[in-house]
């Protein structure tokens, strides 16, 4: 079986996040996603909220997809890098692959993450483009390691957890057009995204 491991803030998770997913499986690039979000220790993201609200929230869009799961592997009480991540994964499921889904945005520095350079070495890269990125650019910076990296014909939508998140506080009705109605009604019952 191929797993893709999708990691991310999802604060929200949105229907570009589900989108992809399920068009990584339709395309045969994985047969299954699970997606990781990262902890409220990660010292980049401060506006997270707490860590079992986004769990939930995904939790309540995997339920609803057979080929999509959610784990809590990074909601420790400390940081945890993504080469932990994918190296826990890995050994998880050892008869299986492991692929790592990203934007280009993201491989682009990939290398000066925390063992990047391991990464990058060890693990098959699914990437997804993002139409101001170059990606021939970041290939041939990375070209050692281009055997581990795909380059999908996966199409993102433009749509901001930010300004997903502005629309939740100032209670735009289009929000539907973003989140699953669940994740809508879940975020109205625990009063997320208020200021």
């Amino acid at each position: 079986m191929k797993i893709g491991i999708f990691g991310g803030s999802f604060n929200p998770p949105h229907k570009m996040h589900v989108n992809m997913a399920q068009q990584l499986i339709n395309k045969h690039y994985v047969d299954k996603i699970i997606y990781v979000p990262t902890g409220s220790k990660y010292k980049y993201k401060n506006n997270l909220i707490a860590d079992e609200y986004r769990y939930k929230m995904l939790d309540i869009i995997c339920k609803k997809n057979k080929n999509m799961e959610v784990s809590n592997y990074e909601l420790k009480d400390k940081v945890v890098y993504t080469y932990q991540t994918l190296d826990y994964f890995r050994n998880k499921y050892s008869k299986d692959e492991i692929y790592f889904i990203c934007g280009t945005d993201n491989l682009t520095y990939m290398d000066k993450w925390e063992n990047g350079t391991d990464i990058l070495s060890y693990n098959k890269i699914l990437v997804i483009k993002r139409e101001t990125d170059d990606y021939e650019d970041i290939l041939n910076r990375l070209w050692e390691y281009k055997d581990n990296i795909i380059l999908t014909d996966i199409k993102p939508y433009k749509i901001s957890s930010t300004i997903i998140r502005d629309m939740i506080n100032k209670g735009d009705s289009n929000i539907d057009n973003y989140l699953d109605k669940d994740v809508i009604a879940y975020i109205k019952e625990n009063k997320l995204y208020n200021d």
